[in-house]
């Protein structure tokens, strides 16, 4: 690098750009330093769109798919643009913008040892560890199936604590909001001397550097080649395994060679034979980290609730159960299929306890809702899906309100069960499906549980 070009490089913007590819608009620098940097070669222009005789493609989320594509009318160009619509709420991509990323120098850092964390982990974390950190060492790819409860934020450290010690950068990527928030304090607390980036939808890290991000998924749209770990939490959640260009987004952001670790509690039919067959690397922890067995459901008829919900009622026994533990002091959540049922069933519950309330993916105060519960402050909490993984409260009993329902598939209701007795101090709990009828997804999530437990037992992973 000569001279001259040494005054005119920025470190600042470097860093900022550094494994992004973004808009014009979403650079925070002057345009003609920006400029400057193309011109010397530190920065790649590209532009947003491209054709060929197949249609178009978004080089940010590679849709090629004709009907996420219209026209509108441009200030810039002045004449009717394409663009795509399937990433417009990340910011338009037309065929009149170009995509921005940095392709100079690239960051070097080494860390040393810099985790900070002396608990122990059990025989199965402990082997499944040793597979991340050999994963990450030799750029593989790696599944960690585990039981929900088993501890698998705590199976990373390690691995992520060898990877910054190798100069590596690490992405820890999920598909919702409420499992980032709830990962960045954590990983904060074991990495203090790091810097940690929360990426998410209005989040304030969105310009800043880190060795170490937490993602969500829709984030990753905005890298390119950055991370040579990257970690993909609850890989079959939605809508990651709905959405092409979300799993794109993951494959774009890592570089050609990363190690790539995908976790989960429930890998989806076609993972699992790749596992059953060799064809995929993986990794099974059967037991929760207190060698305590997971709580089996148990499935009770409930009659026509909806019918009982048109008239601004439930059923009995529903009633019965949240009344018990109401009386308890036995914090619960309770399951719905549907917003609208939700909203039917609250003031109904409500009339035993002013403080039950709800919660789905569209409230404005779902975090300070999910708050109040971690806090005690509201004893019985009713939800969609959306808090049917992610999220951790000590001592409470879960109950699925129309278990029958197509939402409440084998992989939701599992996760749903292990929200149940996570926690060492309290290891058991009751989970209760209610329903109008039982389906394959109930027996299939009961035989999954009691499968587990099987095998925890046979590898001598618990203590009863």
């Amino acid at each position: 690098m000569t001279p001259v070009l040494q005054r005119n490089f920025s470190p600042k913007l470097q860093q900022f750009l550094h494994g992004r590819i973004l808009l014009l608009n979403e650079i925070p620098f002057p345009k003609e330093e920006i400029d400057l940097h193309i011109k010397n070669g530190w920065i790649e222009k590209r532009p947003g769109l491209s054709s060929d005789s197949s249609g178009w493609l978004c080089h940010r989320c590679h849709n090629q798919i004709r009907r996420f594509y219209t026209t509108f009318p441009c200030a810039l160009c002045r004449r009717d643009c394409v663009y795509c619509r399937r990433c417009l709420m990340m910011g338009r991509v037309s065929e009149c913008t170009s995509l921005y990323r940095w392709i100079g120098p690239p960051l070097e850092w080494n860390f040393g040892r810099c985790l900070k964390w002396d608990g122990l982990l059990s025989a199965g974390q402990a082997a499944a560890s040793d597979a991340v950190v050999a994963a990450v060492r030799d750029m593989k790819e790696l599944l960690i199936w585990a039981v929900c409860g088993a501890g698998k934020t705590e199976v990373l450290f390690s691995g992520i604590g060898e990877a910054l010690r190798l100069g590596q950068r690490i992405c820890i990527a999920t598909p919702r909001t409420d499992v980032v928030l709830e990962l960045v304090p954590r990983i904060k607390k074991v990495f203090p001397s790091i810097l940690v980036a929360a990426l998410y939808g209005g989040s304030d890290d969105r310009h800043q550097f880190s060795p170490l991000m937490i993602s969500t998924t829709h984030q990753l749209l905005r890298f390119e080649h950055a991370f040579d770990t990257i970690i993909v939490d609850e890989v079959d959640a939605f809508p990651y395994t709905f959405d092409e260009s979300l799993q794109w987004s993951v494959k774009k952001a890592a570089k050609p060679k990363a190690a790539r670790i995908y976790l989960t509690a429930t890998p989806s039919k076609k993972w699992q034979d790749e596992c059953r067959f060799g064809k995929r690397e993986f990794i099974k922890i059967p037991a929760r980290f207190h060698r305590r067995p997971l709580p089996l459901p148990r499935l009770v008829w409930c009659g026509n609730w909806q019918n009982r919900l048109g008239k601004s009622q439930l059923p009995y026994n529903v009633l019965d159960w949240a009344e018990k533990r109401l009386k308890r002091g036995k914090q619960a959540l309770i399951f719905l299929p549907h917003i609208e049922l939700m909203k039917k069933s609250l003031p109904i519950l409500k009339k035993l306890h002013p403080a039950i309330e709800a919660v789905h993916a569209e409230d404005p105060l779902r975090k300070v809702k999910v708050e109040r519960m971690r806090a005690g402050e509201t004893p019985l909490l009713l939800t969609t899906t959306i808090l049917e993984r992610g999220v951790t409260f000590p001592n409470i009993d879960v109950a699925v309100l129309g278990a029958e329902e197509d939402i409440f598939t084998e992989a939701a209701l599992v996760q749903i069960a292990g929200r149940v007795g996570r926690s060492s101090m309290y290891p058991a709990g009751e989970v209760t499906f209610f329903h109008y009828g039982r389906t394959k997804a109930m027996i299939q999530a009961l035989l999954h549980i009691d499968g587990m437990n099987k095998e925890a037992r046979k590898a001598g992973q618990l203590d009863e």
